[in-house]
């Protein structure tokens, strides 16, 4: 892509960025570098014009800008379609820096450090769920705690939460609570490298030790979808979604009060040691350090370990969601349904990762806010099963509607530190969508679409339906024709646990 090509998009008007930014093509935007004094690279915005004029966009654009300015940032400050107003960074916000002068800054990662999703497969259709489908869901709505605060099955004793900080996922399996398969289909085998419990504070030890296997509240959730349309019969084969009408079951959440508190924890530490050395930025909210000072290098430490708390949160949600389809359906998860991992992946984390720089290999830390890997065919970091057809791409949308999952593309690698968006992204800000439903039974509109919901808390339906969301269909139109991710298949909810 040549920026020195762009057009201004002479039709509009308006004030600030709408004056500068630059239309590339149908999908892709440039926001110059003289934007702002002070911004290190210029900021690339994927998505349609539609999507620039939607509610918050004009917070979520001056942070793409106000991310560029962070020492030793290379290339872009990246947005995804699913773009929103984040802390510091937008949500949808990527941004990669070198290793010898580049910084690492915890509003690049978020409160909910990997925040993921993952996908199961089962070998059930529609038909076979629907007579049960109260039941299956009351029952996931039982053994997976939702909502705020909350206490899973498994209690983890002070003493032994630095096991699950040091092996994530694996940790898991070494207490019967992952088949060997499932590390295998999680990204970075479900482990971060670098955890350091001892940089995670006891106060979040504390909050996260009762957590484990918990759904939380908000955004999250766990839904059992039912395959509506395949774009991509060869990559659906792969995954092992084999037809129309077969059940998956999508499940959202990170690693809870844990990864919350490491991330308070570090942002004091990171406004400090920002004027210490002497870093220079548009909003507190970026405070940063040096990856390779004390300060940068602990917070990647407790990241890591707050990273792997996220994904054997994920892996124990897994294991009692399997347990209730034994319970309601009276066959084996494994033998009977099949119900194995297609893929989980960390949408809020900040990695060391090997990219193409000006044509040479370099080491960068790339910062994914609400965005995620999106690795094509043949990288080494893509599990053996997906080589051939690249990296699975989760892609909720919101429980009206429907979610895709998709598959990592060559363009991801050339544009976009291999990474794409992580769901819809908000529409409404939380208090716009309930007073934009008041007076709106969100549960008795799903149940006439034939979704059956749990909540924790029903009065807070209102702040996730629908209209709180982009069309995730839009979003991932722009992924598909950008050439970041490609579509495989689309699914919709029948069943829905939330906090």
């Amino acid at each position: 892509m040549d920026a020195g090509s762009a057009e201004p998009a002479g039709h509009r008007a308006g004030h600030g960025w709408r004056n500068v930014i630059q239309r590339l093509d149908e999908y892709r935007w440039l926001l110059p570098r003289d934007y702002k004094p002070g911004m290190l690279v210029p900021g690339m915005i994927f998505a349609t014009e539609a999507m620039l004029e939607a509610p918050g966009q004009d917070a979520a654009i001056e942070q793409v800008a106000n991310v560029a300015f962070l020492p030793g940032i290379v290339k872009y400050s990246l947005a995804m379609p699913d773009m929103h107003p984040g802390y510091g960074f937008p949500i949808g916000g990527v941004a990669a820096v070198r290793l010898e002068d580049g910084v690492i800054s915890p509003g690049g990662v978020g409160f909910d450090i990997n925040c993921g999703t993952r996908v199961l497969r089962t070998e059930l259709t529609e038909a076979d769920v629907r007579p049960r489908l109260k039941q299956l869901v009351d029952q996931i709505f039982r053994d997976v705690p939702a909502g705020l605060g909350g206490s899973g099955q498994v209690h983890v004793a002070i003493g032994e939460i630095d096991e699950v900080l040091l092996h994530g996922a694996h940790w898991a399996l070494g207490h019967g609570y992952a088949w060997p398969e499932d590390v295998e289909a999680i990204e970075s085998g479900g482990a971060l490298p670098g955890a350091n419990p001892d940089k995670v504070s006891p106060k979040a030890k504390k909050r996260g030790a009762p957590q484990l296997g918990t759904l939380g509240s908000g955004n999250h959730f766990l839904e059992v979808q039912v395959v509506d349309e395949i774009f991509d019969r060869t990559a659906a084969d792969a995954m092992g979604v084999s037809e129309v009408g077969q059940v998956l079951v999508f499940i959202h959440t990170g690693s809870r009060g844990l990864g919350h508190q490491t991330c308070q924890d570090h942002l004091d530490i990171m406004e400090e040691a920002s004027k210490r050395y002497e870093i220079h930025l548009p909003d507190k909210q970026l405070s940063c350090a040096p990856i390779a000072s004390p300060e940068g290098a602990d917070y990647l430490a407790a990241m890591s370990a707050a990273a792997n708390f996220g994904f054997a949160n994920r892996q124990l949600i897994t294991y009692w969601t399997r347990e209730a389809f034994r319970l309601v359906f009276g066959k084996d998860p494994k033998d009977d349904l099949a119900m194995f991992l297609i893929y989980d992946v960390a949408h809020n984390t900040a990695k060391i990762e090997r990219h193409q720089v000006n044509g040479e290999e370099s080491d960068l830390c790339v910062h994914r806010k609400g965005a995620t890997r999106a690795f094509p065919p043949g990288h080494p970091d893509v599990p053996a099963q997906y080589q051939a057809i690249g990296q699975p791409v989760l892609v909720p949308g919101d429980m009206g509607r429907y979610s895709f999952i998709a598959r990592g593309a060559e363009g991801a690698m050339a544009e976009t530190w291999g990474s794409t968006c992580h769901g819809a992204g908000r529409a409404q800000s939380r208090h716009a969508a309930k007073e934009l439903l008041k007076g709106v039974n969100v549960r008795q509109r799903l149940a006439e679409q034939g979704i059956y919901i749990r909540a924790e808390n029903p009065r807070l339906l209102s702040e996730e339906a629908s209209e709180a969301y982009k069309d995730v269909a839009d979003v991932v139109d722009v992924l598909h024709g950008a050439g970041i991710a490609k579509k495989v298949c689309r699914m919709r909810p029948i069943g829905v646990v939330k906090g």
